[in-house]
């Protein structure tokens, strides 16, 4: 296992809709402990494949966050959503590729999604809560959309020029 590279804000893959995951093979078995493992050392609640220049539809989460409390980490390929609530709930995101930004954003509070597991069996859950808002933040970077997309233009603008100054920066370091 290994840690990779998170690419940042602004980056022309973060805006590219992914390829569907085609076959599970054991380098995407490789791919997705190396995506965990990069997940929980950044730190974060999750991470999809083109965070790490992977433009396939596959996201790794893991929402525990309680002391003590087991880790739950899953892999979710080709994740959809089946099914959302009326009910919003407004959480305040943040991203691993926009680090140390945060916004509130207005999402349905519960979801239903299906995807392919690791087994290759389709496998399906209702999510509610941080569980929830991570599962339609990580499907949104599958389809090249960033939770800066749901702000005003200004402040989206504003984000990006402080995500192109902390490029610079680490350029020059």
């Amino acid at each position: 296992m290994s840690i990779r590279p998170i690419l940042i804000h602004p980056d022309p893959r973060l805006k590219k809709r992914c390829d569907p995951v085609t076959e599970v093979t054991g380098e995407l078995h490789r791919i997705a402990e190396d995506m965990l493992e990069t997940m929980y050392d950044a730190p974060g609640v999750g991470l999809a494949g083109p965070q790490v220049g992977l433009m396939k539809r596959i996201f790794v989460m893991d929402c525990v966050k309680e002391e003590g409390a087991t880790p739950r980490p899953m892999v979710l390929l080709n994740p959809e959503i089946t099914w959302t609530s009326d009910e919003v709930n407004v959480h305040e995101e943040g991203c691993l590729s926009i680090p140390e930004q945060y916004a509130e954003v207005t999402r349905p509070a519960e979801v239903r999604v299906r995807w392919l597991g690791l087994d290759g069996r389709t496998q399906e859950e209702h999510f509610a809560g941080l569980w929830a808002t991570c599962a339609q933040h990580e499907i949104d970077h599958l389809d090249g959309k960033l939770f800066i997309d749901y702000l005003t233009p200004l402040k989206r603008q504003l984000i990006t020029r402080r995500m192109e100054k902390l490029k610079r920066e680490r350029a020059r370091a």
